[in-house]
């Protein structure tokens, strides 16, 4: 039996700069961009090869940006981390520090466009793996 998480709720502000900044920043893709009737428009991003994806809600409650509390929300995981930061740096995306090299892989905190914390991190190169 395999159990995945399909998708997540993201609040945003406004649907069309979510779509931004997860697919211009992040290099997400759109998966669904649908409007039903009574103008309700549903849209999903998510990594291009597939994974859990976002469903973008948006809203005006002050709860964006904060769903996390003061932790860290997500965890962006990259198989290039220098490629990736300077795309995201060439976006406006705000880094609160220099990528650092802990145990666990390449990785630097970054906030997303309504100030929640996210990191950006290359795991190791694996090692010492019997074929």
């Amino acid at each position: 039996m395999v159990i995945r998480l399909q998708n997540a709720t993201y609040l945003v502000r406004d649907l069309d700069d979510g779509i931004r900044f997860f697919v211009d920043a992040l290099g997400f893709v759109v998966r669904q961009d649908e409007t039903f009737d009574g103008g309700w428009r549903r849209v999903v991003v998510g990594p291009a090869d597939g994974g859990t994806g976002f469903v973008l809600v948006p809203t005006a409650t002050e709860q964006i940006g904060r769903q996390a509390g003061e932790d860290v929300a997500f965890f962006l995981e990259t198989d290039d981390f220098m490629a990736q930061h300077k795309r995201m740096l060439e976006f406006g995306i705000v880094f609160r520090e220099e990528p650092r090299h802990e145990a666990y892989g390449t990785v630097a905190l970054f906030e997303d466009p309504a100030g929640m914390l996210w990191d950006l991190i290359e795991p190791p190169p694996l090692s010492g793996v019997a074929s």
